[in-house]
């Protein structure tokens, strides 16, 4: 099943303190929700362990992820897989871009693109949008947070 969305967020920060943000691991794993572990393996690559609650279903995720097309500090694609065993698999990817608003203020665009599968799959597209937008939120508003701090 595919799961497409887009959406912005204005972060309070310069937009050379987002890119950083958005390249480390640290940071990373405060924003994502549910990210038990997120380990750099090289510049540009990564794995990470995130366990999730869609609807009825508790998942355990484990997968890797790699930043590709780097144009520092405007965009970057960023890519991976995680498989969630039983529960399923998710794999895609977000492009994901900064525009300098001002010297402390930085929008932020992404472009999801991704296919779930497995018995997540079978919740339906409803649910999965929705816990989707949800999980974005989230990790917009806790990167927002983890970005003012620095």
């Amino acid at each position: 099943m595919a799961v497409n969305m887009e959406g912005e967020e204005t972060i309070e920060a310069p937009i050379g303190e987002v890119w950083k943000a958005l390249n480390d691991p640290d940071v990373l794993k405060a924003s994502i929700p549910g990210c038990e572990s997120l380990e750099k393996k090289s510049d540009t690559e990564m794995a990470a362990t995130v366990s999730l609650k869609i609807g009825p279903i508790k998942a355990k995720f484990s997968g890797e992820v790699e930043l590709k097309n780097l144009k520092p500090p405007h965009s970057y694609t960023i890519q991976g897989e995680g498989k969630g065993g039983i529960a399923g698999f998710a794999k895609g990817g977000a492009d994901v871009e900064l525009v300098e608003k001002g010297p402390n203020e930085t929008l932020l665009t992404y472009k999801v693109n991704a296919d779930v599968g497995g018995k997540i799959a079978q919740l339906g597209s409803r649910l999965i949008m929705s816990t989707s937008k949800k999980l974005a939120g989230q990790f917009f508003s806790n990167l927002n947070e983890q970005v003012s701090k620095s």
